[in-house]
């Protein structure tokens, strides 16, 4: 069978190595006689996987023993409700820096939580690059600042971070964690939707300092209430147990790779081989954000003329990519490619789109 080129932003390829894993293993866990899926959560083994997960997921971002971390479902779009449920203080505000359409989602439903503002935004500029620190205006009495870290749609990501701020930093990390190191004691809430970079969809991953879990009240739904999923391990009802497992052979594939660090450098020189293409196709290829705010996940780019962008598209299928059409809202080209996306199918691509301007 020949795997496809497949450059979708979410869900994403997986490492050839995992899906291999999990077809050894689909009808018989570690002798248990039953797959994953027919665990109990209650079990001995799968309390070792998710023991097992939090202990790489601790080794592989440095998270202290000062965070807990959870394993949710909703997907990211459950934590724009959750947060503000959560850790919006009452009489206080919460500070959300607009960069994309996820950030902006994430905004609209804190506003229905409580009193949340705009603390910096490039929406005007059809959000082709990340703020400047300068300019994040942070209200007195804020009770947190959620940044999302990287825009899947407009090919944005947060090279300099917010730092040393007198209130928690809340991160939508679900598009670029586990691609880079990061400084967990700069955060107060990282989260994340694991269709990207960690495994499939079905699991969203929270690391909390504990401190903010007694921002928790007691009215909250059981289910949406960080304290209580803290207090029962992840566990108060049923969690997705197959994600999990998934996330865990991902973590260990990170490991094997050599960690944040190695995956860095692989997803800089992925990047660094597009965005040349790109620059020196002399125009023929134009990249949509600016170049200080580049992602390294997800390449935006256009062409000429939608005529022009069509025709690539479908000479690019028909040569075997997959999921190159940017975002609806944005048209033009997207090629993500998060951690596991092999060097070679970028070189691939790079190729290619040397080749078609040649013809073009």
């Amino acid at each position: 069978m020949k795997r496809a080129l497949n450059f979708n932003a979410g869900p994403a390829t997986l490492p050839e190595t995992v899906l291999e894993r999990a077809k050894k293993e689909m009808m018989d866990y570690n002798g248990s006689g039953m797959a994953v899926m027919e665990l109990s959560h209650r079990s001995k083994e799968f309390e070792e996987i998710i023991d097992r997960t939090k202990n790489l997921l601790s080794r592989l971002l440095s998270i202290s023993e000062e965070y807990d971390i959870l394993f949710l479902q909703g997907g990211a779009s459950l934590q724009f409700s959750m947060v503000p449920m959560n850790l919006l203080e009452t009489g206080k505000s919460a500070g959300y820096v607009l960069t994309g359409t996820w950030s902006e989602k994430a905004l609209n439903e804190a506003r229905k939580i409580g009193l949340a503002y705009e603390a910096a935004s490039t929406k005007d500029q059809r959000f082709k690059s990340i703020p400047s620190l300068a300019d994040i205006k942070i209200d007195p009495g804020s009770s947190y600042l959620h940044i999302t870290t990287n825009n899947t749609i407009f090919g944005t990501q947060w090279n300099d971070l917010p730092d040393n701020l007198d209130i928690p930093l809340v991160a939508d990390m679900s598009s670029d964690i586990l691609s880079r190191p990061l400084n967990i004691p700069s955060y107060g809430l990282i989260y994340a939707g694991a269709q990207k970079n960690l495994g499939p969809s079905g699991v969203t991953l929270a690391i909390i300092r504990r401190d903010l879990l007694e921002r928790s009240r007691d009215d909250l739904p059981s289910m949406l209430n960080y304290k209580v999923q803290a207090g029962s391990n992840s566990m108060y009802n049923t969690p997705p147990t197959l994600s999990i497992y998934f996330l865990m052979l991902v973590l260990e594939w990170a490991e094997s790779a050599g960690g944040v660090e190695q995956l860095e450098k692989m997803n800089e020189q992925k990047a660094s081989l597009l965005y040349e293409t790109i620059d020196q196709s002399r125009g023929f290829y134009q990249g949509h954000a600016a170049k200080d705010s580049r992602s390294r996940m997800n390449v935006t780019f256009t062409l000429n003329d939608e005529p022009l962008t069509a025709a690539f598209l479908e000479e690019a299928k028909a040569a075997g990519f997959v999921g190159l059409g940017g975002h609806r809202s944005v048209g033009g080209c997207r090629a993500s490619i998060y951690n596991a996306m092999p060097l070679e199918h970028v070189e691939q691509l790079a190729q290619f789109m040397i080749d078609f301007q040649r013809k073009n």
